[in-house]
């Protein structure tokens, strides 16, 4: 297989990744921002029962924050090594601007993982901050009754 084909498999199958995840990121935090506004905590009568309901996909959501930078930086060295075959092959007659141009499309995948990864980390930290506010006024209607 030549080391083009390579390149645009590892290239594509990383970015692609990482837009699948940037898809699920968006999907858990809309479905979980309409969940969260339609929900009535007085009608839970166990705690923990409401912690699981607010808490589901909020796991996946830290995975993909913490996760996707890792990916982009797997497809980052891909590049490099490839790269740096490209190099080897052509000793005699290599060109800077082409080796250059390589590393720089290198770097998409970093840049890729973090595009995903900060969102994501966002949504998170945003929606676990309405889960407490969500408890609390669980907790709240619990006292007053």
């Amino acid at each position: 297989m030549p080391i083009e084909q390579i390149k645009d498999i590892v290239d594509y199958g990383i970015i692609g990744l990482l837009g699948l995840l940037s898809f699920i990121t968006f999907w858990f935090a809309i479905e979980r921002i309409l969940y969260y506004r339609s929900i009535k905590v007085e009608s839970y009568k166990n705690k923990t029962a409401l912690e699981l309901d607010l808490s589901k996909r909020l796991a996946t959501l830290a995975s993909i924050g913490s996760n996707a930078p890792y990916i982009g930086l797997l497809g980052t060295v891909i590049a490099i090594i490839i790269t740096f075959y490209i190099i080897g092959d052509k000793q005699g007659d290599i060109d800077p601007g082409e080796i250059m141009k390589h590393l720089a499309l290198a770097l998409k995948a970093t840049a890729a993982g973090l595009v995903v990864a900060i969102p994501a980390t966002v949504l998170y930290n945003a929606l676990l901050t309405k889960v407490d506010t969500l408890l609390a006024q669980w907790e709240i209607a619990q006292d007053s009754k």
